[in-house]
Order: structure tokens, then C-alpha cells, then sequence
């Protein structure tokens, strides 16, 4: 079974992170608001989530203003997608084996 467990990506193991890359991987993107709602958190809970994931380019940030209001949108990055592909097939693998 260790062998099973080693395409885990530990980046992933939580829940909110888990949800975010989720949302990401099927959405060209998503604001922060939507993200907020989605995952029902907290702004500071999704804040350091976003940072951990950004800063481990796997995710990507692009601000912008619409109107006079700032809007914050995540996509996901190549590498978000590999890591978080070999992460599910990982998830599967446990899975299926039992």
C-alpha cells in the first residue's frame, strides 16, 4: 500500500486546497468571492490557502478592477494541472485497490 500512497501530493492533503485546485481545474477561472462562496471559508482561511498554492506555482493570480471595484481571479498553472493530475490518479489508485 506505501507504494499506493506515494503519488500523493501533501500540498493537497487539506481540504480547502483540495477544493480550490477542484474548482480550477474545471474553470478557466474563478474570482475570489466565487471561491469564498464555493468553499463556504473565510476570507483569511481561502487567503492563505490561495498564497500557499501561488506560491508553489500552482496556481496563478490576475487582478484587475471591474469598474471601480477590484476583482482577484485564480486559473490554475501547467504544473498545478500535473501535480494535481498525479494526485487524483493516486486517489484512484487507493480506490480501486480496495
Amino acid at each position: 500500500m506505501k507504494g499506493v500512497i506515494a503519488g500523493l501530493n501533501k500540498l493537497f492533503e487539506n481540504r480547502v486546497r483540495l477544493g480550490i485546485m477542484s474548482v480550477l481545474a474545471v474553470n478557466d477561472y474563478y474570482d475570489f468571492n466565487n471561491l469564498k462562496e464555493t468553499l463556504d471559508v473565510t476570507d483569511g482561511n481561502l487567503a492563505s490557502h490561495l498564497k500557499a498554492l501561488e506560491e508553489n506555482d500552482l496556481i496563478k493570480v490576475n487582478k484587475q478592477f471591474i469598474g471601480r471595484k477590484p476583482n482577484t481571479r485564480y486559473s490554475i498553472t501547467e504544473t498545478g494541472k500535473q501535480l494535481f493530475g498525479i494526485h487524483l490518479k493516486a486517489l484512484e489508485k487507493i480506490i480501486n485497490s480496495q
